[in-house]
């Protein structure tokens, strides 16, 4: 009888990884699989396991993610399917630097060994995976892993949350010219504040202008906070891929068009106002202590080199405090809170400069070290 049972038990995978290598992996996927999915395959990850290379797969149909690990001792190939937050909380647990050990014992079992921990973890098939086979060929580039990283995270928190202007709830990508050089230029826009920022091209780029989701964003940010490198960009009508060492990730597209944001922008702002930034940061945060859902504006009353900021609020109170400025001019003017730290959050030199003109105008904000980057943001009534 148990040789019976020997010969009819088939397994269909078998192989051993490093904890810490697929703990990487299936950190990456985290942000992909949707944790309410109506389709119980979404929340798994596919685990393929071929020529001595792990490849993890997961989806959200708007997205598609691929990690491949190499040099993996696979014993059997095969393929399976399992639930993304198991398997990750059960890899994250276990020791650092650990062997795990994977044995698929049959179509909806998998094994997992390590140390003195087993597991035996649920499976689906992974031929109800669904897995998108697109053609990219055309109309690819590459472009520096942290120029994108930095387009980015100077542009992501101007994102609309508005779902009626879903034209907003992404960041606008796209190709622009000047003075004979070619820029990838990142803008997004609530209609209350705008981030523009731009990396300059070594040539001229076959490349639609497109509208990038905010999760592919944030899962973008993610994988490019871990590169060094080169990363190829690609896109169809529809779709966009962005390939690294051993990732892939696979978008979705926002349909509709971006508003003009160039009309926006201030060009009679001549009223300069430059503040340290670290002590500007400080102050705000300060002072909006007392605003217990940071709406409340930061009033900015401005003299000569002198910049005195204010927060009252009926229900908890109000601050001031006063900094040494650079200024020429008086003026009241107010601003959210959040806004003005999200911006200053941005700046790479060691200050901020405004370029103001009166109390219900827009604010231009620069940064001297990034000649690239811009932010516009709307005062907020007095």
């Amino acid at each position: 009888k148990n040789l019976k049972i020997k010969y009819y038990i088939k397994i269909t995978m078998k192989f051993s990884v490093s904890r810490d290598q697929l703990l990487k992996s299936l950190n990456y996927c985290q942000g992909i699989i949707e944790k309410r999915s109506t389709l119980p395959i979404l929340s798994n990850v596919l685990i393929e396991a071929k020529n001595s290379s792990i490849k993890i797969t997961a989806t959200d149909l708007d997205l598609i993610f691929t990690n491949l690990t190499n040099n993996i001792k696979i014993y059997t190939e095969g393929s399976t399917t399992t639930s993304a937050s198991v398997i990750y909380d059960i890899v994250r647990k276990l020791s650092s630097g650990s062997e795990i050990n994977f044995n698929l014992v049959n179509e909806n079992k998998l094994q997992l060994e390590s140390e003195k921990s087993k597991f035996n973890l649920l499976c689906l098939s992974p031929s109800d995976f669904p897995l998108v086979d697109e053609n990219f060929n055309d109309n690819e580039f590459t472009i520096d892993s942290k120029s994108m990283l930095k387009l980015l995270n100077k542009s992501k928190f101007s994102i609309s949350n508005d779902e009626t202007r879903h034209y907003l709830n992404g960041v606008f990508l796209h190709q622009t010219e000047y003075d004979k050089n070619y820029f990838l230029t990142a803008a997004a826009t609530d209609g209350h504040r705008m981030s523009i920022s731009k990396t300059k091209l070594n040539s001229k780029i076959n490349f639609e202008s497109i509208i990038l989701p905010k999760k592919t964003i944030y899962q973008l940010v993610t994988l490019l906070e871990d590169q060094e490198a080169t990363i190829k960009i690609c896109n169809i009508k529809s779709k966009i891929k962005f390939e690294f060492n051993n990732s892939i990730l696979i978008s979705k597209l926002i349909d509709g068009k971006f508003p003009n944001y160039i009309q926006v922008i201030p060009t009679t702002n001549e009223k300069k106002l430059e503040i340290n930034l670290n002590n500007f940061l400080s102050s705000v945060d300060r002072v909006s202590s007392v605003s217990t859902d940071r709406k409340e504006g930061v009033k900015f009353q401005l003299l000569k080199n002198i910049l005195k900021l204010s927060v009252n609020n009926p229900n908890s109170g109000d601050g001031s405090e006063t900094l040494e400025v650079k200024f020429d001019h008086e003026l009241n003017i107010s601003f959210n809170s959040k806004y003005l730290i999200d911006v200053a959050s941005q700046i790479n030199g060691e200050k901020i400069i405004f370029y103001l003109n009166e109390t219900g105008s827009p604010a231009l904000i620069k940064d001297p070290v990034d000649k690239n980057s811009i932010f516009v943001i709307m005062p907020m009534k007095a």
